[in-house]
């Protein structure tokens, strides 16, 4: 039985050593579904989800992240990357699944088909934030599913992206980012809790001078 999402929050810890236990087909496929029901600016998807499930692969990811053992030792490694360019691409085949699900007027359509690349020029250089942004969320959605359905993960940020891009396939890819790198399988470690701050320690109500005390 899935942990409902409180659960799954509240429960959730960075787990650095994995059983090698296998995660079924019918779980990773779920796992894909519940990411890429994700939201992204405009709707346009931007991330890129490369899941690394050879050994040889996983090696050589570990390899490009420092050799962090976690890697090595969950079954399945999700990498998200991030398409700069996606907004200045053909959107085309998004705005029509929109009008067919009902979700988008034409109306809606016909400005987002404006409104995508005009914004996507518009920001310049922050196109790579907004693309991690996005890629970063939809991990956030992986790590609470996979918790829900009973396996842990990892979040790492250590890794020389340019080695990443190499394992995947993407090295001579400009417009990709790497924006995490996702270890999931079965915990092999307890579960310790370190604890957060009160919340008036980096929580504030309406100015970030009036600490919030719930």
């Amino acid at each position: 039985m899935p942990l409902d999402v409180t659960t799954a929050i509240l429960q959730r810890r960075s787990i650095k050593t994995f059983k090698p236990d296998p995660i079924a087909p019918e779980i990773l496929l779920q796992l894909v579904q519940l990411t890429i029901a994700a939201p992204s600016s405009y709707n346009i998807q931007d991330w890129r989800i490369v899941i690394v499930a050879d050994p040889d692969q996983r090696a050589a990811l570990g390899a490009a992240c420092f050799n962090q053992p976690q890697i090595g030792q969950a079954p399945v490694n999700f990498v998200f990357a991030a398409d700069i360019k996606a907004g200045e691409k053909d959107v085309t085949p998004i705005i029509e699944q929109g009008i067919q699900t009902g979700a988008w007027s034409e109306g809606t359509a016909a400005y987002f088909k404006k409104a995508i690349p005009e914004f996507a020029v518009a920001i310049g250089d922050k196109a790579r934030e907004y693309a991690i942004k996005d890629a970063m969320i939809a991990a956030t959605h992986t790590m609470l599913a996979a918790e829900s359905l009973g396996l842990s993960t990892c979040m790492m940020n250590g890794w020389i992206e340019s080695k990443v891009k190499a394992v995947i396939g993407a090295e001579n890819d400009p417009d990709l980012a790497i924006a995490l790198v996702l270890p999931i399988g079965y915990s092999a470690e307890p579960r310790k809790n370190p604890g957060r701050m009160p919340f008036e320690f980096n929580v504030s109500l309406d100015r970030i001078d009036r600490p919030y005390h719930g």
